[in-house]
């Protein structure tokens, strides 16, 4: 009798074992799966991974035309540098919290890699390249922006594709809103009113705050490879992007954001 415990508690251990293994192989071998695997489980929004035993590395030939394919970037943690206690301190990145669930990642991005005399020369010409994302600071405000890879153009040094590669460079973020888009005072671009309800506009000390306007931002992207399958393609890594959250269409200040994640990735002959 005094073994049952015992046995129970090593059972307990080899099913963990055992199911956390699996996890992992679905988060390895996403193609693998099944609709009903991935409906409403997240899955869908996690990118596929290497082992870290994957530290090869890709020669590249000049001449030779390439493309990186099936790129996925999964937003892990995301900060906000929101405006200082006082004069005396600077702007801090704070942690946020993630409220956008299954639909945060870009996936199926895709451009033309060149080897020039610099270096290497990435253009992203297009694929699932933007994501509306709202993140939660921890003193209850509510950040939104479009994650976005749309016209990056990045570069880095070296001939070759390896584990220290750091292709990093700017581009667009997209307005979180579009012209048809009303603010809770009925106002929009192409639709609604040009002043709040009610209210006859001031002049033009708040023209700011009532006229709307199509804003595109500006940010840069680092993609850091830390692994590589030289037989199959594939690399994997992380990526850090630091663009501006929504302006409302041109009618609030913005703040910058910083969004840290999963790369994953494929070479290929064009």
């Amino acid at each position: 009798m005094s073994f049952r415990p015992l046995l129970a508690l090593v059972l307990a251990l080899c099913l963990t074992l055992v199911t956390a293994c699996s996890g992992g192989a679905k988060a390895v071998d996403r193609a693998n799966l099944t609709y009903e695997d991935i409906h409403n489980t997240g899955l869908a929004n996690d990118c596929p991974t290497l082992p870290d035993s994957a530290r090869g590395s890709i020669s590249l030939d000049p001449i030779t035309k390439y493309q990186l394919r099936e790129i996925c970037m999964h937003p892990a943690e995301v900060y906000v540098k929101g405006e200082p206690a006082n004069k005396r301190q600077e702007a801090q990145f704070v942690a946020g919290k993630i409220l956008t669930r299954f639909t945060s990642s870009l996936d199926q991005v895709y451009g033309d890699l060149a080897v020039t005399a610099d270096g290497l020369s990435f253009k992203e010409l297009g694929g699932i390249d933007f994501q509306p994302i709202t993140v939660l600071l921890p003193g209850g405000e509510e950040v939104p922006f479009t994650f976005s890879s749309k016209e990056l153009l990045a570069t880095s040094e070296g001939s070759a594709l390896t584990t220290s590669t750091d292709l990093e460079g700017p581009y667009r973020a997209p307005s979180y809103r579009t012209s048809n888009f009303l603010d809770p005072k009925g106002r929009g671009l192409t639709t609604g009113y040009s002043s709040a309800v009610g209210l006859v506009p001031a002049g033009d000390e708040f023209t700011g705050e009532t006229v709307k306007r199509y804003v595109d931002g500006s940010g840069t992207m680092n993609l850091s490879i830390t692994k590589i399958d030289a037989s199959t393609g594939e690399f994997a890594g992380v990526f850090t992007a630091i663009q501006p959250s929504d302006s409302d269409m041109g009618t609030k200040a913005v703040f910058d954001v910083k969004i840290v994640g999963q790369l994953y990735g494929r070479l290929e002959q064009a």
